[in-house]
């Protein structure tokens, strides 16, 4: 039998709905995306949710409604999917890398404090892999300094902090879509924000810089090509719905992994949630021990039918980054650490309590 690392949990419900809108010939700009934002806007907790066609798009219109451009520095962690970083440069900036925190790997906020110059701008937070970034002490760093907050939430959708969900802290936030994460729409995205006038400017952005007058060929900035197609929204509205369900079921895969890797310790070291926090789960990695050669346990596991990833590589110790800002092995210690060591396992619906021993136990025997 084969374990893949993802896949997506899609049901009759979600193929009616996208036959529905195939059929009805509005397959683009029609009721099912507004229907979708206004459920997902209920469901962060914010007053506009704007839809759009990733999660890296809709970080690029954040950054861009929060003013940032050229010369202004963005602080954000290194330990990321590289669209976090991708982003700044896109609008001209310059990310700056705070570490992370070893237990929870999100950014720690006592490394943000030490990045800030006079040309930092904004922080750019991720919650990574399903879990909240420390906010309180991030959002009084930011109000200290003057500081504008974009939460990146991609993989994080329904996490809370301190009972606040993620998305309801920052100027905007931004969720993702893609297969492999808590709900899919095949592609896409969301924009989040309490802010009217912010919320106009993502929908104008989205869809070539069109004004708000009504006249579709009116065009009153530089846009982008960054619409939700229908489809994708009607599935996404299905997922919505089912959200909770949907989340549930990958704490309780989750569950199984510690409770067949605790044992283990400290041949494997399983992930850590803070207390204040409610996971959801977009992955799940373990820490391997120290001098592992990782690539060799993933052709073994692979071997025995479990895929695995690498999650997530350092980002800094790209090429692009290495290159573009002389960035070395050694700049960020504990994102290196943790990102030498991390390996995702297999976590989507459908996995059973036994296929979770098995792969535990598969990895027990080749750490052994």
């Amino acid at each position: 039998m084969m374990f893949p690392l993802a896949k997506p949990h899609i049901g009759k419900k979600e193929e009616q709905a996208v036959l529905r809108v195939l059929r009805s010939g509005v397959l683009s700009i029609g009721p099912e995306i507004q229907k979708f934002e206004k459920a997902f806007a209920k469901f962060a907790g914010t007053k506009y949710a704007c839809a759009v066609s990733s999660g890296t798009a809709g970080l690029h219109l954040s950054l861009i409604a929060a003013g940032i451009g050229k010369g202004d520095e963005v602080i954000t962690p290194p330990f990321s999917f590289v669209a976090s970083a991708n982003a700044i440069l896109y609008v001209g900036a310059v990310p700056v890398f705070a570490d992370i925190d070893p237990v929870t790997y999100n950014i720690d906020p006592k490394e943000i404090e030490k990045k800030i110059t006079k040309k930092t701008k904004a922080i750019l937070v991720v919650h990574i892999l399903g879990q909240a970034a420390d906010m309180n002490p991030i959002m009084r760093i930011a109000k200290k300094h003057n500081l504008k907050v974009i939460e990146d939430a991609c993989e994080s959708i329904g996490a809370t902090y301190r009972g606040r969900k993620v998305g309801t802290f920052g100027q905007s936030a931004v969720f993702a879509f893609y297969p492999n994460k808590q709900m899919t729409t095949g592609e896409g995205g969301m924009i989040v924000t309490n802010s009217k006038k912010a919320d106009e400017l993502f929908r104008s952005l989205r869809n070539q810089g069109r004004g708000t007058d009504r006249n579709w060929l009116s065009h009153t900035r530089l846009g982008y090509n960054y619409r939700l197609d229908e489809m994708s929204a009607a599935l996404g509205l299905v997922q919505l719905h089912k959200i909770d369900f949907l989340i549930h079921e990958r704490q309780k895969i989750a569950g199984w992994y510690h409770e067949f890797l605790s044992p283990f310790a400290p041949l494997v070291k399983t992930p850590a949630v803070a207390p204040s926090n409610t996971h959801t789960w977009f992955v799940y990695t373990v820490l391997l021990p120290a001098g592992t050669l990782r690539e060799k346990v993933m052709k073994q596991l692979a071997k025995a039918g479990i895929a695995s990833k690498p999650y997530l590589p350092a980002i800094h110790l790209f090429p692009f980054y290495r290159k573009q800002f002389g960035f070395s092995r050694g700049n960020f210690r504990v994102c290196e650490q943790v990102s030498e060591r991390v390996l995702a396992l297999p976590l989507y619906i459908g996995l059973k309590k036994g296929d979770v021993a098995y792969i535990c136990r598969t990895l027990r025997n080749i750490l052994s």
